[in-house]
């Protein structure tokens, strides 16, 4: 079965002229740039894809999870329910929970915040690099 040299990709290009090569070249260019083209497509649909599922998931997740707290609560105050009346459990349980928000808070502001205050600031140290370029330029 023959092939014809024209329109098969594959063809045996050694008996080529250099001018045929040359003018080749435009058609090779425009089919690799349409073919890259067409691969970053690909590419950013199976990542869109992907990532549009793992947020769905995520999404999904948290929605249980913010269900979950409640319940969980509950749960705690049924359980001391038990033991003591149920506006104390109740209390009780708020009670640990500000405590727990406080503690969260308290957190975030001794080892968060307080390193965003030590940070250097873009305006000092454009002015110490500002310094060290008129030290330097006085020099000469």
């Amino acid at each position: 079965m023959a092939r014809d040299s024209k329109t098969s990709p594959l063809r045996d290009r050694a008996d080529d002229g250099l001018l045929t090569l040359i003018g080749d070249v435009p058609d090779l260019v425009k089919n690799l740039i349409r073919a890259e083209l067409d691969a970053v497509k690909k590419y950013a649909v199976q990542v869109a894809k992907h990532a549009g599922i793992g947020t769905v998931a995520v999404i999904v997740a948290l929605f249980f999870l913010f269900w979950m707290i409640p319940a969980l609560l509950a749960f705690f105050v049924i359980l001391l329910d038990l033991w003591m009346p149920l506006w104390a459990a109740s209390l009780i349980v708020v009670g640990i929970g500000l405590v727990l928000a406080v503690i969260c808070l308290g957190y975030a502001w001794l080892l968060r915040f307080r390193k965003i205050s030590k940070l250097e600031s873009p305006g000092a140290a454009a002015k110490a690099d500002a310094a060290i370029v008129k030290e330097f330029a006085d020099e000469f």
